[in-house]
């Protein structure tokens, strides 16, 4: 969770942008389906990085825009008075979504289903235990390793650095191992926060 610690500070950064987007009539829901098209760009850049891999650098930026967006949103929707339960929904949904759809491009551009399975499960296990805490009248749990903050900025970083590396260790580059840190460390973290709301239960 080391970069949400950070988000007074993004926020600040967002004034200006958060302004023009007012001015030019985006709403906060609009710029969610926007930060989605962002990550459907980068699974899809992600998947042809295999082949060539100069896409993971077409990903890596969309991988950003989208982390930029899905603060942009939010940010938005506190400025000018409109968040809703309907947009909490939708914006977390789409991040679902997201998620999904760029693991799923690194697992298929190195062909390693299986890494991105446990991926992919990590993740939505982190996220749903971050949920889950309120259907049972806690606040929504944000704790453990890696938020997604951080899981959007290990994406991009490694997805710049891949055309440059190649075989790591165990036959593995650098988005084979992202995916395996991130199915260790996701549901890692997912049981953390399941001991942090049992233990607000009990």
């Amino acid at each position: 969770m080391t970069l949400d610690r950070l988000r007074p500070l993004a926020d600040r950064m967002l004034d200006p942008f958060v302004g023009a987007a007012a001015r030019i009539g985006l709403t906060p829901d609009g710029i969610s389906v926007v930060a989605m098209l962002m990550a459907v760009g980068a699974g899809t850049a992600f998947y042809l990085g295999g082949a060539d891999p100069s896409w993971y650098l077409v990903g890596a930026v969309l991988v950003f825009l989208n982390g930029w967006l899905d603060l942009l949103d939010g940010a938005l929707a506190r400025e000018t008075s409109t968040s809703s339960r309907a947009g909490d929904l939708l914006d977390h949904v789409l991040d679902r979504y997201a998620d999904i759809v760029m693991l799923v491009g690194l697992a298929a551009g190195v062909a390693r289903y299986d890494l991105g399975l446990a991926a992919v499960t990590g993740v939505l296990m982190t996220s749903y235990l971050g949920t889950q805490a309120q259907a049972v009248d806690l606040d929504r749990v944000y704790g453990g390793i890696v938020g997604r903050a951080d899981r959007l900025a290990l994406i991009g970083l490694t997805a710049f650095a891949a055309p440059f590396l190649g075989a790591l260790a165990y036959g593995l580059g650098p988005v084979g191992w992202l995916l395996v840190f991130l199915a260790v460390v996701g549901h890692f973290t997912a049981l953390q926060r399941f001991y942090y709301s049992m233990r607000a239960l009990s």
